[in-house]
């Protein structure tokens, strides 16, 4: 898969069946030796805009459930949010 089609798709949590967020192509954070992703960053931002907690929700890579067409699937532990 390419970088490019990553962008654009939806966010979801699997376990409280929420949307976090769409994936841009700067939410990415990426080893600099191995060029492998390590986590997604995600805007801590509501509808319309609005502000939820400020900075960013880290997702890492090996949470990732599931990529589909539209949207990602993630599951993250209660504990690490």
């Amino acid at each position: 898969m390419r970088l490019s089609e990553l962008s654009g798709k939806e966010i979801v949590d699997v376990k409280k069946a929420e949307r976090l967020g769409v994936l841009g192509q700067t939410d990415l954070e990426i080893d600099e030796n191995t060029g492998q992703i390590r986590a997604l960053l995600i805007p801590s931002l509501k509808w319309f805009g609005f502000k939820r907690h400020g900075g960013e929700v880290r997702v890492p890579w090996h949470h990732i459930k599931k990529i589909g067409n539209d949207m990602i699937i993630i599951d993250i532990a209660d504990e690490e949010e």
